[in-house]
């Protein structure tokens, strides 16, 4: 009875010394806040979901994660900062055009140079710089940000269309006059003679709510080497060639519209629309800022939940019908230098869990875990990892080749990265304004220009 005794109180005690143990480590278990932008495609989103199980696992640290639709983010972000109530780690898709580098400027962005110092080799030199922003409080550039993704401009074509037309993709000039022709001067009608359907040769998204239309605008003005600001963001819209040049650029894009060769919607077109139209074959080709389009059709055919028969299609017009192609030559001969757009996660300076947040930043970045998480987009987006952008995914299929190869020929900044006013400009989107005068009220192009650079250095100057 005695020993009985003594082996339950020390049964008891040993518990207690467990219980002792541990209490302090569930106590102090972290919690960290992490919003994010819900995913284009499922195997985006499961690829972060398993990114966030690995790091609970390996560091004890507990992920909340909150997805929200990408035209929530910046007005739920906002409220966020106004209340002192910031996530640990965020990420939108449109963080880096409307709002991080205004953030950065005033001080509200954490400095994230102690996650990218470390690992910056791995990363492409314009994926960097793009994180690299100007703080006026601290008056000093620094890391307010971490390069995600990356996407740039890609034009796309139903090939079976164009030969119902009766062309070949050799048909098409690489002129640039020659070409934005071929289009509304050729296709367009042999496609309505042949169908008997008011089809458009051409997708121009125009719509003052749409990221696709200044994004597009940006190649045309690229197309005549239209530099809007020098590398330490200052304007140069006084120079004379500037406004010439804008003027040309203006004209040519306004003029697919007043020739009848895109939809009279594509005014008011959203960023989905142009992908609407293209995938209901009201038109030909369109120019899109990722190959989402594509790769729709591409997640049509590995989606079970869709019947043989479509998967089929999918597969049909992935490999098949729909072609990934670039712009043709510049006015003057030279090849489009594509702009890239850099995607970047941020840590608020208000974040009440800094550390534990860079830890998920550092785990996130790492290859076998970021490398899934841009895969799983299917091609729409490009890795901003050296290792990542020569993964065999890349050379998988046309799609992804094309964007490959485009990536590789080189690329530029967006104006925002130099002056970060410009994300006002665009979150007003003042170039489809610009379009809309011409185009809907009949305003001369180089009245809207000029009200258009009026703009610009009223705001950035």
């Amino acid at each position: 009875m005695k020993s009985k005794v003594i082996r339950a109180v020390s049964l008891a005690v040993a518990a207690a010394g467990l219980f002792a143990a541990t209490a302090p480590a569930f106590a102090q278990q972290k919690t960290i806040t992490v919003w994010w932008v819900k995913g284009f495609y499922k195997s985006e989103d499961e690829a972060l979901a398993e990114t966030i199980k690995k790091f609970e696992a390996k560091t004890g640290i507990k992920v909340e994660l909150s997805q929200y639709a990408i035209q929530d983010m910046i007005p739920k972000t906002v409220a966020a900062l106004d209340a002192g109530t910031v996530p640990d780690v965020a990420y939108s898709d449109s963080y880096d055009v409307q709002v991080q580098g205004k953030w950065a400027y005033e001080g509200k962005l954490e400095d994230l140079s102690g996650v990218m110092e470390p690992i910056k080799d791995r990363f492409v030199q314009n994926t960097l710089d793009a994180s690299i922003l100007y703080n006026d409080v601290t008056k000093k550039k620094a890391y307010y940000g971490f390069p995600l993704k990356q996407q740039s401009m890609h034009v796309q074509i139903w090939n079976d269309l164009l030969e119902k037309a009766g062309f070949k993709l050799s048909d098409i000039p690489n002129d640039w006059a020659g070409y934005w022709t071929f289009w509304c001067d050729k296709v367009q009608p042999a496609i309505r003679k042949a169908t008997g359907q008011r089809l458009y040769a051409v997708g121009q998204p125009m719509g003052v709510e749409s990221t696709d239309a200044f994004q597009s605008f940006y190649t045309f003005m690229d197309a005549y080497h239209v530099k809007l600001v020098d590398d330490d963001g200052k304007l140069l819209v006084d120079d004379p060639k500037v406004r010439e040049n804008l003027i040309l650029a203006m004209k040519d894009y306004t003029d697919t519209y007043i020739k009848g060769c895109t939809p009279p919607s594509s005014t008011t077109w959203k960023d989905p629309d142009n992908n609407v139209a293209f995938h209901n074959k009201t038109i030909v080709m369109t120019h899109n800022f990722t190959i989402s389009i594509a790769a729709k059709w591409f997640e049509d055919s590995q989606n079970q939940n869709l019947t043989p028969e479509q998967r089929e299609a999918g597969k049909k017009a992935y490999e098949q019908d729909i072609i990934t192609a670039s712009f043709p030559k510049a006015p003057d001969g030279s090849t489009i230098r594509y702009r890239s757009d850099v995607k970047t996660g941020l840590m608020f300076t208000a974040a009440k869990n800094k550390t534990e947040g860079k830890q998920f930043i550092s785990f996130l970045l790492q290859e076998e875990n970021i490398r899934p998480y841009i895969e799983g987009a299917l091609g729409r987006w490009f890795p901003v990892t050296k290792e990542s952008q020569e993964s065999p995914f890349w050379q998988a299929d046309k799609h992804r080749k094309a964007v490959y190869a485009q990536f590789k020929g080189g690329t530029a900044a967006f104006d925002f990265t130099k002056n970060w006013k410009f994300t006002i400009l665009n979150n007003e989107n003042v170039w489809a304004k610009a379009m809309n005068r011409v185009v809907s009220e009949k305003v001369p192009v180089d009245k809207a220009v000029d009200e258009l650079i009026a703009r610009i250095k009223q705001v950035a100057g």
